[in-house]
């Protein structure tokens, strides 16, 4: 089951054509990403100054179906999926209303800080991405189910 975060539109948030800045909603979609982490208990302090462990995002994309303005009321839902030993995606979908207005994906590896080097996920980080990918399942069964 995805995460969900609501978020207004700020004007900072937008450009001079009083639309949602491209690479703001990048910014957005983190926020999300920060307040999933933080809701399932990893405390964002330690998670991002960690000495040892980092997980910069390698990769990102976004597909913009329609505009966004200052005062509009969105939904972010947020998917993450590990994709390796190493890695881990998470794909948002953001929404006016019911309607689709943007997708995005990030994709992380975690890397060894000192040495830059790539490293197995933490501990930490794969029982967060098992938390939804066992929501996410559940959620399949019970759609499976309903057809049947």
């Amino acid at each position: 089951m995805p995460f969900t975060y609501h978020r207004t539109i700020h004007f900072q948030d937008t450009d001079a054509a009083g639309v949602v800045y491209f690479a703001n909603i990048l910014s957005i979609c983190h926020e999300g990403y920060e307040a999933s982490l933080r809701t399932s208990g990893i405390s964002l302090k330690e998670f991002f100054t960690n000495p040892n462990m980092a997980f910069p995002i390698v990769h990102a994309s976004v597909d913009f179906l329609r505009p966004l303005f200052c005062g509009d009321q969105v939904i972010i839902s947020l998917v993450p999926q590990k994709i390796g030993a190493e890695k881990f995606e998470i794909n948002y979908e953001i929404y006016l209303a019911d309607v689709l207005v943007a997708k995005a994906v990030t994709r992380h590896v975690c890397i060894d800080a000192n040495t830059r080097s790539k490293q197995e996920l933490s501990t930490e980080i794969i029982q967060w991405l098992d938390g939804y990918r066992k929501e996410t399942e559940e959620v399949e069964r019970r759609k499976a189910r309903e057809v049947v």
